[in-house]
């Protein structure tokens, strides 16, 4: 019964979503069918006026009477303009559009002429009938331009509303694990009271002696097991918090883009189909009226009448009418509002203690992608706003011609020879420059559009997440500083074990050592992706930027050993480098994942232009590849999948993350052409990372690790009983000496020299440049130091500052064993400063690469190497921090640390721009 009541209450909420997506679905098919109807409306309207010129040409010789009839004629036929509804309702109000109303005071100017010369009947059936059919086509081919750029951007935004859905139910998923995880604690919680109590109840002297030890045992037990459900609910709720984040960030994003869509899309879009036709049509008809002045003098009342009416023709004016007749079709829909699942309580982002360093680099990374976006929009739109007006100069200047002639000419007999060969022949130029100017404007306007479209999403984002930051500071300036180095301590992440493979891991066959080790997933796999996953989904220009091979060659010598160095010693300054050594995972791989005797039928399934057949070839196709190879390929193609949603942020579309891994996944075989091919192969990986539940099996038809969108860093919980006595006894021992998260640290204070820019992201953090002097109080932990900057006491990271009187020696364990092994601290602040300078002309030639010319605008450049060093100064030796349990690297003595390498997680680098 209880089931049945969680699927009534998760029903209604699901089918009013629904229905809020079928409404918008039917709202976007009428706005395609209005806008189509309106471009219908004005061909049918520019044909009418052109067959009527050239009948009004006919009947001129007629005179009066022949005249009064066509005028009559299309006065009281329904004409083309009455073949539906909505052109019955317009045609009875024609002051409801001005394009209307022209043609109403037309037929009433009509019926007051009588005559017209021969000349003015070859200049209606010429000239201006030849010009509205040539309208009649450019309205025709605007408009169908127009509709398939809004049926993209539909599209695009029924695609948002997907994801939406979902992130939805990713969140709920995560939701009742979490729920789950919390009822199996409580159990055990009141599993571990009972056997207390029993334990308290039974009487002492009456125990035996075997008994005591048994209850010991069991007692143990139980305690053992209520950590590890402790600790296995707060991975859970760890997993849940992100999942909600991601809804609610989603949430906002779809809001944005869809208010975006509604409120400024559309009509730009309605502003494309009308480009041109409102100026156009004004200018063949103040022609008319030209020619109609010279001829009649006495018609001059009527003419004045339609002059006035084109005066009035009204692109606003008009679009607002359009929009009122059918406010159903363009109203925004309702907003999206957050869908809590089963009594969650949370209806706001969340900046945990464990996912602040994850947020804040995040908030700072759509901040600088905020500003360059606003940039190259605004660029996009002054763009397109010249083509605009270059486009409607043409127009102009093909209708002022004709418009200028009639004016100049004295009489209508001199009309006659208007019409040459030369003058059609520029004319045909002008048309082909006007066609070329209108292909460059469309495409301007989906830029601009697209962009628009990024910056409210990335706006609605960056808003969310700032109001969550702020909330969090408020509520860490509530805890103090010894309970948060505390928390921090004890969530601190242990390394596995290291273990050694009977199979080479790099440049080795992969099959082979997935039976070897018993790995579904290879450790440099599954420890790549959750560290992008936890550091980098946000990160720009992710697998594309390269990097430090030095950094690159350390983690894959650290997992060849066996070891895991991305569980502890590398910080989210490594991403490139650790993108860089999972694709020289898989390029490296002997014999490669996609074998080379289906590389041909693959390529071949890339040319397919069906996404149903291309999909449906290429799951065949790959049908036959080992199973622990799918596994592999699935879990990496449902990260890149995972990884393009973030492409407003990290820009790293699919198509983008098919260029970077194209040539890794599937290299050419030797004897073709890599350049030929690489195109096919792009659009196949690109194929594989949009598609990937189609294209691989499912979970059911292939069991194997699937990959998860919302990871929390490893835990104690993933470790085995053993492992977890260990570390609680090693942390005993640490509790027991006094010494839980730093070294002891001598009285006084002592002077050091900064090694490089750091940038405060607090109130509490000091900011300084390389090359100054700061005065140490004490330890803070085992990242910071409490001190002082030019009066200003706060905090100083412990990485970013060196002590020029002599070698620090301190102590890490070096390993599971526990040894403890020695390094030094750099003496020389020369020395630092000529590495700093190194890394800040490798990273310097980086951020141009990404950055471009928006780098330029906003000032950034390379860190100055010209500061002057230090002089030596008598300083007292401060002992330095211990490192973590298993460090990944190790460094010769003296060798300094640069802020890539060993800077503290989330920190601003003093090379990349705040």
């Amino acid at each position: 019964m209880a089931t049945h009541g969680k699927l009534r209450r998760e029903r209604g909420p699901q089918a009013e979503y629904e229905t809020q997506v079928k409404e918008m679905r039917w709202q976007l098919s009428e706005q395609l069918r209005c806008l189509e109807l309106q471009g219908e409306l004005r061909r049918e309207l520019l044909q009418e006026l052109a067959e009527f010129m050239r009948r009004r040409a006919e009947v001129e010789l007629e005179y009066s009477r022949g005249l009064d009839k066509l005028a009559e004629r299309f006065s009281s036929r329904g004409g083309r303009l009455g073949s539906s509804r909505e052109h019955q309702s317009f045609r009875k109000e024609p002051s409801l559009l001005s394009s209307l109303h022209c043609w109403a005071v037309l037929l009433q100017q009509t019926r007051q002429q009588s005559r017209e010369s021969a000349a003015l009947s070859e200049v209606l059936a010429g000239s201006l009938a030849q010009r509205l059919s040539h309208i009649a086509e450019d309205v025709g081919r605007i408009v169908k331009k127009s509709k398939d750029l809004e049926q993209q951007l539909q599209e695009e935004l029924l695609e948002v509303v997907s994801e939406l859905q979902t992130a939805k139910k990713t969140y709920q998923v995560y939701h009742t694990e979490s729920m789950n995880a919390e009822a199996k604690l409580r159990e055990a919680e009141r599993q571990e009271e009972k056997r207390a109590g029993r334990s308290a109840a039974a009487p002492t002297a009456t125990a035996s002696t075997e008994a005591g030890p048994l209850r010991k045992t069991s007692l143990k037990k139980g305690s053992r097991l209520v950590e590890k459900r402790q600790a296995k609910f707060l991975e859970h709720k760890l997993k849940c918090t992100k999942a909600r984040n991601e809804y609610l960030l989603s949430l906002a994003s779809v809001n944005a883009a869809v208010s975006n869509y509604y409120l400024h899309d559309v009509l730009d879009l309605m502003d494309c189909c009308d480009t041109g036709f409102h100026l156009a049509l004004g200018q063949v008809l103040r022609s008319y009226t030209a020619a109609e002045s010279r001829t009649q003098a006495s018609q001059m009342q009527g003419l004045g009448s339609l002059e006035e009416a084109v005066e009035a023709l009204d692109p606003p004016g008009d679009k607002a009418k359009v929009l009122e007749v059918h406010a159903v079709a363009f109203c925004p829909p309702l907003r999206f509002d957050y869908q809590p699942h089963e009594g969650d309580e949370v209806a706001e982002i969340r900046v945990e203690v464990e996912l602040r360093d994850e947020i804040l680099p995040r908030a700072q990374n759509i901040q600088s992608r905020l500003d360059r976006q606003t940039i190259e929009t605004e660029e996009v739109n002054k763009t397109l706003k010249a083509t605009l007006q270059a486009l409607l100069e043409v127009v102009a200047l093909e209708d002022g011609e004709v418009l200028d002639s009639f004016q100049a000419c004295p009489s209508t007999e001199s009309l006659k020879s208007t019409n040459s060969d030369p003058g059609a022949r520029q004319a045909g130029r002008r048309r082909g420059q006007q066609q070329e100017t209108e292909t460059f404007y469309i495409t301007k306007l989906q830029e601009y559009l697209s962009g628009r479209s990024i910056l409210a999403k990335l706006q609605a984002k960056h808003e969310k997440l700032q109001e969550a930051i702020q909330r969090g500071d408020k509520e860490e300036r509530e805890v103090s500083w010894a309970q948060y180095t505390q928390r921090k301590f004890q969530k601190s992440r242990h390394s596995r074990p290291n273990s050694q493979y009977n199979q080479k891991l790099f440049g080795g066959d992969m099959e082979k050592f997935i039976q070897s080790s018993g790995q579904p997933v290879p450790l440099v796999v599954e420890s790549c992706i959750r560290f992008i996953n936890l550091n980098g989904l946000q990160h720009e220009g992710i697998f594309r930027v390269s990097g430090a091979q030095p950094r690159v060659s350390e983690i894959r010598d650290a997992f060849e050993r066996g070891e895991d160095p991305l569980v502890e010693g590398c910080t989210a300054h490594d991403l490139d480098s650790v993108a860089g050594v999972l694709k020289l995972y898989f390029r490296s791989l002997d014999p490669p994942l996609f074998p080379s005797d289906l590389f041909r039928e693959l390529l071949a399934s890339a040319e397919l232009e069906a996404m149903e057949e291309r999909v449906e070839l290429v799951s065949c196709l790959l049908a036959q590849l080992p199973g622990p190879v799918l596994v592999v390929l699935r879990y990496l193609f449902t990260f890149l999948n995972h990884l393009a949603q973030y492409s407003d942020e990290n820009m790293m579309d699919p198509y983008n993350l098919a260029v970077c891994f194209g040539p890794t996944l599937l290299p050419v075989p030797a004897g073709q052409d890599p350049v030929a091919l690489q195109g096919r192969v792009n659009q196949l990986v690109q194929t594989l990372i949009v598609q990937p539940t189609r294209v691989f099996p499912s979970l059911a038809l292939l069991p194997g690790p699937v990959y998860e969108k919302c990871m929390a860093p490893p835990s104690a919980s993933c470790l085995g009983d053993t492992q977890v006595e260990g570390l609680a006894g090693e942390n005993e021992l640490e509790l027991e000496a006094g010494t839980p998260a730093q070294e002891e640290v001598p009285e006084g204070i002592v002077e050091a020299v900064a090694c490089f820019a750091y940038t405060g992201r607090t109130a509490k953090e000091l900011s300084f440049q390389r090359g100054d002097v700061l005065r140490l109080h004490e330890r803070a932990s085992g990242d910071w130091w409490w001190g002082e900057y030019a009066g200003t006491r706060g905090l100083i990271p412990h990485k970013y500052i060196t002590l020029p009187g002599g070698p620090e020696p301190c102590t890490s364990p070096g390993g599971p064993s526990g040894h403890r092994r020695h390094c030094l601290v750099p003496t020389s602040p020369e020395r630092h400063v000529e590495v700093d300078k190194a890394v800040a002309q490798t990273m310097d030639s980086v951020f141009k690469e990404l950055l471009g010319k928006t780098a330029v605008r906003q000032g950034l450049g390379p860190t100055s190497t010209n500061s002057p060093s230090p002089g030596p100064r008598s300083l007292k030796p401060v002992g330095c921090s211990r490192g973590g349990k298993n460090k990944a690297f190790s460094r010769s003595a003296g060798a300094p640390v640069s802020p890539s390498a060993s800077h503290p997680q989330g920190m601003d680098s003093p090379l990349k721009p705040h």
